[in-house]
């Protein structure tokens, strides 16, 4: 263990990618038993999102197709496997497989999953104590104007680089919150543009992610009739993510992939300051137990949690105390701290991280354009590494070696899970192919 954590730290400290076996990884029983939220977290967030499926199908028009459901495709991709895989590519017994939460509807990310489920349970809150809410109700009267004439004495805040913020922000403001997201230096301006646009009150700081949340939870902490949103801490956010397995669990029996001791499931994660791909998996395990096996992955400039797990003693540890946070593609994944929340829940459920560098991120998202015609951000490509990761490098052999799945992996399933990227500008999408293009023509 102590050769393997100097080996990791070095990598690290020299931006090098890196893959990192969690070893306290233990039994899903057991892990979710000793998790700081309750197992079943994912169950109270589904029906939350079935109560107020008539109010969002009412307040978006993206959403009246689906009935108001805030949900993915689950799609094969085997030409990104070829591309990604080579001769090792998932063959007729395995599979390789897309989350397709780029795709999320009004958000365009997997931020509408958490973010929309705590501004709605802020919202049934408050419906609830002014009398426009009874017990059992459907939440259709969320868009009516008497909840919006109370919601507009009220704010909803959140600190955010990026997706996050435009979940909460659309949301609030279409409830008719006053919506405030407090954005850090490394958000794209687009975002902060579309904001804006829908009546969004937008705060830039000059500083990073976390300067961006001091500032906003400051300020809402000040203000009885505001609520803030806490991506390090919230529990409610965490609970919209989980709700997320679910779905992915009716799609896979939908699709008829079976998910068990002998056909595991090998999912890949983008992860910032862990909230979304940590409620994710807390939900996949509690689902299918030791059969599933998450990966997070990030930046190498900001592998946050990688060092939160990997050197509990230091809870306070930065990217910065590493030499690092230097500016990426990945503005969605640029956090130098993990969230406690996440990294406790995940201190004996997640099966490792693995981090990547930017040029990496920008050929996987030319690859996943090319062979399948998908448009996501860079930081959305993070999980591309995932299959080859494990499959290609010592560690990855090692991880299956210990876990008994060798003889098992003809049969099995990898996920790669996308995050964010199809409201991203035609134009600036221009811009992350000419990048790519200029990578690829300087090689190595």
């Amino acid at each position: 263990m102590e050769a393997t954590q100097t080996s990791t730290e070095a990598d690290l400290r020299a931006g090098r990618p890196c893959l990192w076996i969690n070893p306290r990884l233990g039994p899903a029983a057991d892990a979710l038993a000793a998790a700081p939220v309750p197992a079943g977290i994912g169950d109270a967030a589904e029906a939350r999102f079935a109560r107020c499926a008539p109010a969002l199908a009412q307040l978006f028009p993206e959403l009246a197709a689906s009935n108001g459901a805030i949900a993915s495709r689950l799609v094969a991709v085997p030409r990104l496997a070829q591309a990604l895989l080579g001769a090792s590519a998932p063959g007729p017994s395995s599979r390789l497989l897309l989350k397709a939460d780029h795709e999320l509807p009004v958000a365009g990310s997997i931020k509408a999953r958490g973010g929309f489920h705590e501004v709605l349970e802020f919202a049934e809150k408050l419906a609830g104590e002014h009398g426009l809410l009874q017990p059992g109700d459907d939440s259709a009267p969320l868009a009516s104007p008497e909840a919006r004439a109370l919601f507009s004495r009220y704010s909803v805040a959140v600190g955010s680089t990026g997706n996050l913020g435009m979940s909460i922000g659309m949301m609030a403001a279409a409830l008719g919150f006053r919506a405030v997201v407090h954005m850090s230096a490394e958000a794209k301006g687009w975002k902060k543009q579309r904001l804006r646009d829908a009546g969004v009150t937008v705060v830039e700081h000059e500083g990073d992610y976390e300067a961006a949340v001091a500032a906003g939870r400051a300020e809402a902490n000040a203000d009885p009739f505001s609520h803030f949103v806490d991506d390090e801490r919230s529990v409610s956010l965490f609970a919209g993510y989980a709700a997320a397995a679910g779905e992915l669990h009716r799609q896979l029996a939908q699709q008829q992939v079976r998910v068990d001791a002998e056909h595991p499931l090998f999912v890949y994660l983008p992860c910032g300051v862990g909230g979304a791909p940590g409620g994710i998996a807390f939900g996949l395990k509690r689902l299918f137990g030791d059969a599933v096996h998450c990966f997070f992955a990030e930046p190498t400039a900001f592998p946050c949690f990688l060092l939160r797990l990997a050197f509990p003693e230091h809870p306070q540890l930065s990217v910065y105390d590493f030499g690092l946070g230097e500016p990426t593609q990945a503005d969605g994944l640029a956090v130098p701290r993990a969230s406690e929340l996440a990294a406790g829940a995940m201190r004996q459920l997640l099966s490792g991280v693995f981090t990547v560098g930017d040029p990496t991120l920008l050929v996987h998202l030319a690859l996943l354009h090319e062979t399948e015609g998908m448009r996501i951000e860079p930081s959305a490509a993070a999980g591309c590494s995932g299959p080859s990761w494990l499959l290609h490098s010592d560690a990855g052999r090692a991880y299956l070696e210990s876990q008994g799945l060798q003889s098992r992996m003809a049969n099995a399933t990898h996920l790669i899970w996308t995050t964010g990227g199809s409201l991203v500008p035609p134009e600036q999408f221009a811009r992350f192919l000419e990048l790519e293009r200029a990578i690829t023509a300087t090689g190595p």
